[in-house]
C-alpha cells in the first residue's frame, strides 16, 4: 500500500501554503490519532513506573544479594545484576581498593589465575573489622575497607548496605594486596606521565582535540579511574557529549588544554593514555569496549590481548606477537598492530559486537562460520523473497545478484507499492520478522535518492545537513502475536512501529553526515562515526527510555554501506531484529541477518546507479499513515480518518 507522497518535494510554483503546512505540523503523526491536533489527550497512554528499566533492575539485584545465604553468592549476584552481565565486567569496574577486599574475602580477581579461595570472611572468632558491601546507582559494587567512613556517607546506594565481618588475617591479606595493587597503580601512573610528557605540549594537544571528537561521535559511556567517573551519559556530565560542548570548562579533556602536566591529576593522566590507547587500536568505537569498567593500563593490557588472540584466531599465519609488558610503548606498539591487523581479519571472517545492555558493554567477537542455523534462516527468508518478487535465487547471494544484473523493476511500482524498492524492503524486513521469529523488524534508509545525487554532483555539503528526519524512512513490520505485549491491541502495536521508525528515521539522519567532507557545515551539525559491523544486544530495555517504553530487550543490528555516486555511505541502512521476551537471538542470527541487509543494501546501491543515470525513485511508503494501514489493518485506519 502506498502512502501519499507527503515527503515528496512540492511541483514548482504550487504546494501547499505555509499555513496548511504549520497546520499539518501541528498534527499528531502517531498513527492511531492521525488528523488530531497534537498533545491533545489529558494524560499519556501509557504510564511507567519510576524505577522502570535499570533503576528496577539494581532494586531487584540488591533485594537479590540481601536475601544470599553467604556473602560469596550476595558478591556473585552483584557482579551479574541477577544474571544480566558478564560478572568480569563489574569486576573491572572495581576501585583498587575494593578489588583488594573482595580479592580476600571473596577470593576473586579479574587477573586470570590469580583467583584464590581463602577463608571465608570473618572467619575465626570475633570481626577485627565490620566493612560493609554495597551497590551504586551506577550499578557499581562498593566496599568498605579499613580507614574509610560509611559507604552511605560518600555513595549513592541503591538499598543500603550489608554488614561483612573482618578477621584479623582478613586485614593482614588485604594489607599485603592493597600494598601490592597500589604500587602497580602507581608504576602505571608514573609510566602515563612519561609518555605524555615525551607527547609534549603540542602532542598532548592533539591527543586532547582527538579524545573530545572521539566522545562527541560515540555513543554514551561511564568510564572509571578510582573514584573518578568520566562520562557523557545521564549523570553529570564530566566529558563532552550531548550537554558539555568541546570547550566546556567541566569538561575533563577540555579543562587540560594548554594545563602544564605537573598539574594533572594521575586520574587524568592515565585516563587520557588509556583511552588513546584504545582509539589507536580500532578507532574511536573500541571505547565502548571499556564502558562501565575501570581505565587502567591493566585492563588495557587485558582488552589488547583478548583482541590479539581472536585475531590471531581468524588468520592463518603471520600471527601477531603480545605485547612485551603492560607499559604504555608496549600496548601503543600493540594497539597500532591490531588496528592493521583489523582490516585483514574483517575480509575473511565475520566480526560483530556483543552488547550488555545494563552496562552498555560492548565486546568485540570474531564470529565462527556460517552454519546449520543460518543456513535455515536464509531458506525461509529465501523462499518467501521469491515468492513476493520477481527473483528465483536459491541463496541471498544469488536473488543480489539478479537484482544487480537487471534492476529495472526496482523503479517501477510493484504490488502495492509505487517502486520496485519499496516492495523489495518490505518483504525483507516482514520475510525477516518470519524467518527470525523477531516481535518486530525493520530497516530504514532515504526517501528521495534523486536529491541525494544532485546534492552529491554539486559537492552541496551544507544541503544535506540540512535534511529532516522526515527525508528518511524506516520500515517497521511486527509480528501480529507481538500485540500481546501491549494490551492486545493493534492501535498499540501500530504506534509502538511508528516510534521506532521515527527513531530510526534519527539515525539515518545521525550517520549521514559521517560520511561527508569535515566541512565546517558538517563537522558542526550533531552526527556520530557511522556503525560499520553488526552487533547483538542482551537487555538493552534498561536505560533508552525507548527501549523501556517498546520492550526492546533483545537485538540484532546489522548496518551496511550503500554505493552512491562511487562513494561508499556507512550505516547508510540496516536491517534490525528484535525480541520482547523470550529467547535472546544468537550468533548464527546474526550471520544470518548481516547477509540480508546486504542484500537489501546491494539492491539500494543497484537503484542509486539507476537514479544516477537519469531514473527516479521516490520513497512515499512507511510514513504514520501506511503504518496504521498496514498494522491495524484498513477498517481501522477508516475508522481513525478525520
Amino acid at each position: 500500500m502506498s502512502a501519499p507522497a507527503e515527503h515528496s518535494p512540492a511541483p514548482a510554483g504550487g504546494g501547499p501554503s505555509r499555513r496548511a503546512l504549520l497546520a499539518t505540523k501541528r498534527q499528531s503523526r502517531r498513527p492511531s490519532r492521525l488528523g488530531v491536533p497534537a498533545g491533545a489527550t489529558p494524560k499519556p497512554d501509557r504510564v511507567f513506573e519510576e524505577d522502570a528499566g535499570f533503576a528496577g533492575l539494581l532494586k531487584r539485584a540488591w533485594q537479590q544479594a540481601v536475601q544470599a545465604p553467604d556473602l560469596r553468592t550476595a558478591v556473585d549476584t552483584l557482579l551479574t545484576l541477577g544474571g544480566h552481565v558478564p560478572a568480569d565486567i563489574q569486576l573491572r569496574a572495581l576501585r583498587t581498593a575494593d578489588g583488594a577486599a573482595l580479592k580476600v574475602l571473596c577470593g576473586l580477581s579479574w587477573r586470570p589465575g590469580e583467583e584464590y579461595a581463602g577463608p571465608a570472611a570473618g572467619t575465626g572468632g570475633e570481626p577485627a573489622f565490620l566493612g560493609e558491601l554495597g551497590l551504586t546507582t551506577s550499578g557499581r559494587i562498593v566496599v568498605r575497607v579499613p580507614s574509610q567512613g560509611p559507604l552511605a556517607s560518600r555513595e549513592q546506594l541503591v538499598g543500603g548496605s550489608l554488614r561483612v565481618p573482618w578477621s584479623g588475617q582478613d586485614l593482614l591479606d588485604y594489607r599485603s594486596e592493597l600494598e601490592r595493587a597500589t604500587a602497580r597503580l602507581a608504576e602505571a601512573a608514573a609510566d602515563c606521565r612519561a609518555w605524555l610528557a615525551s607527547a609534549g605540549p603540542a602532542g598532548r594537544s592533539e591527543l586532547l582535540e582527538q579524545l573530545k571528537e572521539a566522545a562527541l561521535r560515540t555513543a554514551p559511556f561511564v568510564l572509571y579511574q578510582e573514584d573518578k567517573q568520566y562520562t557523557n551519559f545521564r549523570d553529570r556530565n564530566t566529558v563532552t557529549g550531548k550537554t558539555l560542548w568541546p570547550g566546556h570548562p567541566d569538561c575533563s579533556l577540555s579543562s587540560l588544554q594548554g594545563l602544564p602536566l605537573p598539574l594533572w591529576s594521575d586520574n587524568d593522566a592515565v585516563m587520557v593514555v588509556c583511552l588513546t590507547l584504545l582509539v589507536r587500536s580500532a578507532g574511536f568505537g573500541r571505547i565502548e569496549e571499556a564502558n562501565g569498567t575501570q581505565l587502567s593500563l591493566d585492563h588495557i593490557a587485558l582488552l589488547l590481548e583478548r583482541t590479539r588472540r581472536n585475531y590471531n584466531s581468524a588468520l592463518d599465519g603471520h600471527a601477531l606477537a603480545p605485547a612485551a609488558s603492560a607499559r604504555v610503548e608496549d600496548l601503543e606498539a600493540l594497539a597500532g598492530a591490531l588496528r592493521e591487523k583489523r582490516q585483514q581479519v574483517a575480509k575473511s571472517v565475520q566480526l560483530y559486537r556483543e552488547i550488555h545492555g545494563a552496562l552498555m558493554h560492548k565486546i568485540e567477537r570474531v564470529a565462527a562460520p556460517y552454519g546449520e542455523g543460518a543456513r535455515l534462516r536464509e531458506e525461509a527468508l529465501c523462499a518467501r523473497l521469491r515468492e513476493q518478487l520477481p527473483l528465483s535465487g536459491a541463496t541471498l547471494d544469488d536473488l543480489g545478484a539478479e537484482v544487480e544484473a537487471s534492476p529495472g523493476w526496482l523503479t517501477q511500482p510493484h504490488g502495492s507499492f509505487g517502486t520496485g524498492l519499496e516492495s523489495l524492503v518490505y518483504e525483507a524486513v516482514s520475510a525477516s520478522a518470519q524467518a527470525f521469529r523477531a516481535d518486530f523488524a525493520m530497516s530504514r534508509g532515504i526517501r528521495s535518492l534523486p536529491r541525494l545525487i544532485q546534492a552529491l554532483r554539486a559537492q552541496d555539503w551544507a544541503e544535506i545537513t540540512q535534511w529532516g528526519i522526515t527525508d528518511f524512512f524506516c520500515c517497521v513490520v511486527p509480528l501480529p502475536e507481538a500485540r500481546t505485549y501491549f494490551a492486545g491491541s493493534t492501535a498499540q502495536l501500530a504506534d509502538t512501529a511508528w516510534a521506532m521508525s521515527s527513531r530510526m528515521q534519527y539515525n539515518s539522519w545521525h550517520f549521514i553526515a559521517g560520511n561527508l567532507p569535515k566541512v565546517p557545515e558538517v563537522t558542526a551539525r550533531d552526527h556520530f562515526v557511522p556503525p560499520t559491523i553488526p552487533d547483538i544486544a542482551f537487555y538493552s530495555d534498561q536505560h533508552h527510555h525507548g527501549h523501556v517504553a517498546n520492550r526492546v530487550r533483545f537485538s540484532i543490528r546489522s548496518p551496511q554501506a550503500v554505493d552512491v555516486l562511487d562513494r561508499a555511505f556507512n550505516g547508510f541502512m540496516d536491517l534490525r531484529l528484535l525480541r520482547c521476551e523470550g529467547p535472546p537471538f544468537d550468533e548464527q542470527d546474526v550471520l544470518a541477518a548481516h547477509r540480508t541487509s546486504a542484500f537489501v543494501a546491494r539492491a539500494t546501491s543497484s537503484a542509486a546507479r539507476l537514479v544516477a543515470e537519469g531514473e527516479g525513485i521516490e520513497v512515499t511508503s512507511f510514513d504514520s499513515a501506511w503504518h496504521w494501514a498496514t498494522i491495524a489493518g484498513a477498517e481501522a485506519a477508516e475508522a481513525a480518518a478525520p
